[in-house]
């Protein structure tokens, strides 16, 4: 089950979020070879997204420590429309397994200065 979890993101300022997945003993699971994706839409049934990540493009997963980290430059939250959005993170596995580790709303707060 997916970790709630709302996120801030400031308009034209980059963003980072960094989410550790854990075992119930709070060992981290080893993501070697896993990749991961996160979107974030107006509501989660929109059918475009404000903004897409992936592993290589905005994710980075360090496989022994169970941290994948996202980050998304100036540029792209610029892009994004102040507003309360909804996103969610998830990760495969070399076998074609999907998990979502984390949801929530996004709430882009605007940029003043340009």
């Amino acid at each position: 089950m997916a970790v709630s979890y709302n996120v801030t993101i400031d308009q034209g300022a980059n963003w980072d979020l960094n989410v550790e997945y854990d075992n119930p003993n709070a060992t981290p699971v080893n993501l070697t070879s896993y990749t991961a994706a996160l979107q974030i839409r107006s509501l989660p049934e929109s059918a475009t997204a404000v903004l897409s990540l992936s592993t290589g493009s905005g994710i980075t997963i360090t496989g022994a420590t169970g941290l994948v980290a996202i980050s998304a430059t100036a540029t792209q939250t610029r892009a994004i429309d102040e507003g309360t959005y909804y996103y969610d993170l998830e990760i495969t596995s070399p076998a074609g397994v999907v998990t979502r580790l984390v949801q929530g709303q996004a709430v882009v707060t605007p940029e003043v200065t340009r």
